[in-house]
Parts: C-alpha cells; sequence; structure tokens
C-alpha cells in the first residue's frame, strides 16, 4: 500500500474507533474521509482569532460549500493536522513549548508573542496572489527574527494530484533574486513546470522565502518545512528532495530546516509534561 493510502486507513481506524460517521467530499458523494461537523476532526475548537485567518484564505477550509464539504474536515487535512498540533499552543498562549519543539529557540527565550494560521506575504515587485504559510509565529519587534514559519505537510507530496512549477512572472524581476542566486538558479529549472522534483512542492517553497524576505528582510524570518513520515520508498525519495532543496537554500543563507511531524512530537513527549496529557494522548492515538 502507497503512503497516501496508509494514511486515509490510519485516518478512517481513528474515526472508527471514535464512532465517527464519515461523509464524502459532498455530503452522499465522495469516497467518506470527511467528519460530519468540523468540531469531530479537531482537538478542540477553533479560537475566533484562528476562524479569522482562515477567514481570510481562499481554500474554504472551515466553511463549505453547496457542493463541497469544508476541506478542513477531510480526515487528511493537512490544515486539520497543523491545528490540532498548534491551535493548543495558540489557546494556552505556551508559545515557548511549541516554538523550541519546532527548533526555532530556546523555551526559555522565546520572543513569540502570538501564532496564526494561514499568513500571507506577498513578494515585492511581483503580481500574484502570494501562497498561504500554514502556520506563523509573530515575535517581538526588537527580536533578531521578526517570525518563524512553517509549511506543514500531511498527504500531499505523495497525492497523485501533484505539483505546479512557478509561472514566468516570477523570473521577470531580478532585483527579488539578487540575494538568492542559487535559488534563482533552480527556479529556472522550475519554470514553466517542474521536472526536478516529484514529491517536494519547490516552487511554493521559493514563493515563501521571497515573500517572507519582502516582508521581514533575508536574515529575520526562519522557515520550516513540517512533514508527516510514513516510512518507505516514497518517504525517503521526498526526504531525499527535502535535502537537496535545503542545500540550495542554505548556499544563499537561508535559515530553512526540515523536521517530521514524528520527531516534533517525540520533542513534545520529552518536555511537554503530564499537564498536557490529554492533547499529547489525542494526537498519540490519532496520528503517531
Amino acid at each position: 500500500m502507497d503512503v497516501y493510502h496508509q494514511i486515509i486507513v490510519r485516518q478512517q481506524e481513528w474515526a472508527k474507533r471514535r464512532g465517527i460517521i464519515l461523509i464524502g467530499s459532498a455530503g452522499e458523494r465522495g469516497e467518506k474521509n470527511y467528519t460530519s461537523t468540523l468540531s469531530e476532526n479537531l482537538f478542540e475548537p477553533l479560537s475566533e482569532a484562528a476562524k479569522e485567518s482562515f477567514g481570510h484564505g481562499n481554500g474554504n477550509e472551515t466553511v463549505g460549500t453547496p457542493t463541497h464539504t469544508a476541506k478542513m474536515q477531510a480526515l487528511h487535512s493537512s490544515s486539520a493536522l497543523g491545528v490540532n498540533v498548534f491551535h493548543y499552543w495558540q489557546s494556552n498562549r505556551q508559545f515557548g513549548e511549541i516554538a523550541a519543539a519546532c527548533g526555532f529557540c530556546k523555551k526559555v527565550d522565546c520572543p513569540t508573542t502570538e501564532i496564526s494560521f494561514e499568513g500571507q506575504y506577498k513578494i515585492e515587485g511581483i503580481e500574484r496572489i502570494p501562497p498561504h504559510l500554514d502556520i506563523v509565529f509573530g515575535n517581538k519587534t526588537e527580536a533578531k527574527y521578526g517570525c518563524y514559519a512553517i509549511e506543514s505537510k500531511f498527504t500531499e507530496p505523495f497525492s497523485a494530484r501533484g505539483h505546479g512549477g512557478l509561472k514566468p512572472a516570477y523570473l521577470q524581476d531580478e532585483v527579488v533574486w539578487k540575494p538568492y542566486p542559487s535559488l534563482h538558479r533552480l527556479a529556472l529549472q522550475l519554470e514553466p513546470e517542474d521536472t526536478v522534483f516529484k514529491y517536494l512542492h519547490a516552487a511554493q517553497l521559493i514563493k515563501h522565502v521571497l515573500g517572507l524576505t519582502s516582508a521581514f528582510g533575508k536574515d529575520r524570518f526562519k522557515l520550516l518545512y513540517l512533514w508527516y513520515d510514513v516510512p518507505g520508498e516514497e518517504s525517503a525519495a521526498h526526504k531525499g528532495e527535502i535535502e537537496n532543496f535545503i542545500s540550495n537554500a542554505k548556499e544563499d543563507g537561508v535559515e530553512l530546516s526540515a523536521l517530521t511531524y514524528q520527531e516534533l512530537f517525540q520533542n513534545l513527549c520529552r518536555s511537554a509534561g503530564v499537564e498536557n496529557k490529554g492533547y499529547l494522548d489525542y494526537l498519540k492515538d490519532r496520528y503517531f
């Protein structure tokens, strides 16, 4: 069984243990991989701040349409995974715990003042809609890094849908690329289609780097690629592509790192303590 379907089956088994009745992507139609309500797919209800963040997005994450169930109700939703892991720390405002587990900073010296979802940072000089960063840690104004940003992946790298390359518009302004000669060389190979990476959405990561640079400056952000690992050939190939991309980014001085959700969970188990047992038990039962 391929990685994508291994994840789907595990999530369906979790729903069955919980007695959750599943529906299709269009209610009665489509494969039954969606919960009937959003709350059934989340550890805790969304805060007003989180609702607002997703409301500003363009992906119908939390509210369905007459023809489609809300995307976050999917068992395999990466936004649901991100919310289930990070919303807990947003709501209890223990930013240092989760920031340290991600490798961004020390727990006792964390500059984060907020956690938000669906961050958008426009690339200066490029008239395109910016991609959404899944999770953003906003830091104090005087901090060395203006933000810590996370691109989160669940099933996407292993989906049959694949991913796109870079539109020509991204390569027309040479000023944008001046700080990033290595990424520029790579970007030229991704326009208009990505024939280099099978699993990693490299074009999306490049756009995140450019957007964060426009918003904070080249040396004032950290970017984390956070992904869900299922051992096997596909995941090994995905990991190789991640390492290839990070190598290119580091040649340009980009503070980009990668972490699996499994590694993040182990970090939290070591540091979070018994007071967070309910949250950790939920994550272990569902994802790990």
